[in-house]
């Protein structure tokens, strides 16, 4: 299952990383089969956030380590060294810049984004 990842390099520069959670055959709700399960990822908090249409926020880090689910709309994500990317519905975005300069998120088109976010230890 792949996801974006968003980290940051010695001097604060946040970067992104095209990664994927591996996944093992497990039994995860016996009686029922067997099925793909990641290894867990001890989580501190969950929340829901919207994003309005048109939102677009100045350059800044991460609030948090987390892993955000996109729900519905699509954004756009640039990096501080200047890659940009699009998360759409379905997409997962993994972000680790929390000390340095951050990066830039604004939503495309005239849907509002709607993300499950889990903030991490």
């Amino acid at each position: 299952m792949e996801y974006l990842y968003l980290t940051e390099d010695a001097d604060g520069v946040s970067y992104f990383k095209d990664k994927a959670f591996q996944l093992s055959l497990a039994d995860f709700a016996p009686p029922a089969p067997a099925i793909y399960l990641s290894d867990p990822i001890k989580a501190e908090r969950f929340v829901l956030v919207t994003l309005p249409a048109g939102w677009g926020g100045a350059k800044h880090p991460s609030p948090r380590r987390q892993i955000a689910f996109c729900l519905s709309g699509s954004l756009e994500v640039k990096a501080g060294d200047g890659d940009v990317r699009q998360i759409t519905s379905g997409g997962i975005w993994h972000m680790e810049d929390v000390n340095g300069s951050g990066h830039t998120t604004h939503v495309v088109g005239s849907e509002n984004v709607n993300l499950a976010i889990v903030q991490l230890d």
